[in-house]
C-alpha cells in the first residue's frame, strides 16, 4: 500500500462503523479457516502433489530428484501420522508449538520473552511488530503468548506470498488472513484496504481475537526497522465520520513488539537480493523462492531469540506520523542487540567508546560468534559479504543513533 492509494475518497465495501450487522461471513475471502473447515482443507493439502513435491525437494533434495514416486506416499503418510489427533485450528497450532519447541531444543536456542506481564490476558491486542522472518516472527509471538497462558492471534500475510493454492491453504489453517497487495486499479486497491481495515477491527472488537501485523510491507532485509504510515492510515479506513483517528487507534489497543534473532537463516539470500538491487536496480525472484524462505526460516538455526512486548499505546495520537514515531521508538528501544550485531558493527565501523561499553555488558562467546560469521561469509560470494554484515550491524546503528538523539 502507498500513501497515494490511501489519499482517495472512500469507496468499496462496508465498514464496521457504518454496517454493525457485519458477520464473519462478510470476510470469507480473506479470513483464516475455521474449525468446521479444517478437515477438508487439511485433506486437500495432503493430497496436493505440488505441496508434497515442494516439501520433498526441500527436505530430501538429492533423493527426491531421483525417486519422487517413492517418497511422495511416505511424505503423505508421515504428515497424516503427525496430525492424526489434529481436528481443529487450535490443535494445529498446538502441534506447531510443539514442533517449534523441538527446533529450539535441537539448536540449543535461548528463547527470552519480556514485557508480557504488562498485558491483560482477557483483552485482545493489535501487535505491530518489526519483521525479519516471514513465518517465525508471528510464530514466536504466539509461542510467547502461549507460554504465559494467553490466547493465540491472527496473522496478516500478503497475497504475494500465496502464489500457490497449497501455500494459501497452509497459511490460512495457521490463522493467517490475507492482505491483498496484488489488486489492480486505484479504487479496487482502496476497496481492498477498507475491507482489510474492517476485518482487523471486527476481529479485535467483535471476535476478541488478537492480531499480529508487521510494521511495514515485507521483511526488513537490511536490518533497518521503520513503521510505514500508510499501514497506520489503512487501520483508520474503517472509522466512522464522527470518530477521530486517535479514538479509533485507542480502541484497537496497539502494542509494539520487538523480535531479535542472533542469526538469520536467510541472511545469504537476503544479501544476494539486496546486492542485486544495489548493483543492477532490480531482482527477480525464482519460482517458490518465498516458500523456500519460509521453510529455511522455520528449520534454520536462529541462535538466541528475544521477543519483547512494549507498552500499550494508550495516549491519543492525532495522526499516523506521530503514531509511527512512537511505535518506532519502542521497537528500537526494546530490540535486544545480540553478539552477532555488535561483532558485525565492529567489523564494519570499529567500536566507539559507547559501543565498547555496551558490548562489555553483553555476555557472549565472542570467538565462537566470530567463527560462525567467518563460516557464513565464506559460504556466499565475496561481493555480497559487506551487505550481509550491514544487515546485522544496522540495528546497532539505529540503537546508537537513538541514544545520540536522546542526548
Amino acid at each position: 500500500m502507498t500513501e497515494r492509494e490511501l489519499a482517495v475518497p472512500a469507496a468499496g465495501k462496508a465498514t464496521i462503523s457504518d454496517a454493525p450487522q457485519l458477520s464473519a461471513a462478510d470476510f470469507d475471502d480473506i479470513r483464516p479457516y475455521n474449525d468446521e473447515e479444517f478437515g477438508a482443507v487439511f485433506a486437500r493439502l495432503i493430497a496436493a502433489r505440488e505441496f508434497v513435491d515442494t516439501l520433498g525437494s526441500m527436505k530430501f533434495p538429492r533423493l527426491f530428484h531421483w525417486l519422487p514416486w517413492l517418497l511422495r506416499p511416505l511424505i503423505r503418510k508421515a504428515m497424516a501420522r503427525a496430525c492424526a489427533d489434529v481436528a481443529s485450528v487450535d490443535d494445529f497450532q498446538a502441534l506447531m508449538d510443539g514442533q517449534l519447541r523441538k527446533l529450539l531444543a535441537r539448536h540449543n536456542s535461548q528463547f527470552t520473552v519480556r514485557g508480557l506481564e504488562k498485558l491483560d490476558p482477557k483483552q485482545s491486542y493489535l501487535f505491530i511488530s518489526n519483521h525479519r522472518d516471514i513465518a517465525m516472527d508471528p510464530a514466536f509471538t504466539i509461542l510467547a503468548l502461549h507460554q504465559k497462558g494467553m490466547d493465540s492471534l491472527r496473522i496478516a500475510i500478503g497475497d504475494n506470498l500465496l502464489t500457490k493454492a497449497f501455500v494459501s491453504d497452509l497459511m490460512r489453517l495457521n490463522k493467517c488472513f490475507i492482505v491483498r497487495r496484488s489488486v489492480a486499479g486505484r479504487r479496487e486497491k482502496l476497496a481492498a484496504l477498507k475491507h482489510l481495515s474492517s476485518y482487523i477491527r471486527f476481529s479485535l472488537q467483535r471476535e476478541q481475537q488478537s492480531i499480529w501485523i508487521a510494521q511495514r510491507e515485507g521483511r526488513a532485509k537490511d536490518g533497518i526497522d521503520g513503521t510505514e504510515t500508510a499501514l497506520l492510515k489503512m487501520l483508520a479506513l474503517c472509522k466512522s465520520k464522527t470518530e477521530s483517528f486517535a479514538e479509533l487507534i485507542q480502541g484497537l489497543k496497539v502494542v509494539p513488539v520487538s523480535i531479535s534473532y542472533e542469526w538469520d537463516p536467510c541472511d545469504g539470500a537476503k544479501a544476494k537480493e539486496l546486492y542485486a538491487h544495489q548493483a543492477e536496480g532490480t531482482y527477480e525472484k525464482a519460482e517458490h523462492e518465498d516458500f523456500a524462505s519460509i521453510y529455511r526460516g522455520i528449520v534454520g538455526n536462529k541462535g538466541h531469540i528475544t521477543v519483547t512486548f512494549g507498552d500499550l499505546l494508550s495516549e491519543p495520537f492525532a495522526d499516523a506520523a506521530s503514531l509511527a514515531a512512537e511505535i518506532d521508538r519502542q521497537i528500537t528501544a526494546n530490540y535486544q542487540l545480540q553478539a552477532s550485531h555488535w561483532l558485525a558493527y565492529e567489523r564494519l565501523h570499529g567500536l566507539s567508546e559507547q559501543a565498547l561499553q555496551a558490548k562489555a555488558n553483553l555476555e557472549a562467546d565472542w570467538a565462537a560468534v566470530g567463527q560462525v560469521f567467518d563460516e557464513r561469509l565464506a559460504a556466499i560470494p565475496e561481493e555480497h559479504r559487506e551487505t550481509l554484515l550491514s544487515a546485522y550491524a544496522n540495528p546497532v546503528v539505529q540503537f546508537l543513533q537513538r541514544d545520540a538523539d536522546c542526548e
